[in-house]
């Protein structure tokens, strides 16, 4: 073979090195993407739940227009994405974490108010989640 053969084999070898490495980047940040948001969905059904809950009366087993004794069913605390934890409840808020279980040092945490929906913004923290 020539020089200039090999070279242009040497090249190729690098662009699809290349085109490997840029290609894996791409899929670990859709799939940690792909996780933040399933456990954002999570976390929403978890605040309808909670809603529900505070907008029942109590003689039907509801909070009476309160979230203070709100407890996670024992079936919605754990699933593939994630597991889920209630930070604070009280009259008119509910704040609730998922933490991811396929990067198990990455949460999520959402504060949602008296209508249900959520308070400001969802807080990211983890080295995959964070800054996203």
């Amino acid at each position: 073979m020539g020089q200039q053969q090999l070279l242009l084999i040497i090249l190729g070898v690098i662009i699809v090195g290349i085109a490997i490495a840029v290609g894996l980047t791409m899929f670990t940040a859709q799939s940690v993407g792909s996780n933040r948001d399933a456990l954002i969905s999570d976390m929403t059904n978890l605040a309808a739940n909670a809603y529900q809950y505070r907008v029942s009366p109590t003689t039907m087993g509801g909070g009476g227009g309160e979230y203070s004794a709100y407890v996670i069913p024992p079936s919605l605390t754990t699933n593939e994405n994630g597991s889920y934890t209630l930070g604070t409840a009280d009259a008119s808020s509910i704040t609730f974490t998922g933490l991811s279980a396929q990067y198990t040092t990455d949460s999520v945490t959402g504060t949602y108010g008296s209508d249900g929906k959520l308070v400001g913004s969802f807080t990211f923290s983890g080295p995959n989640f964070a800054g996203t």
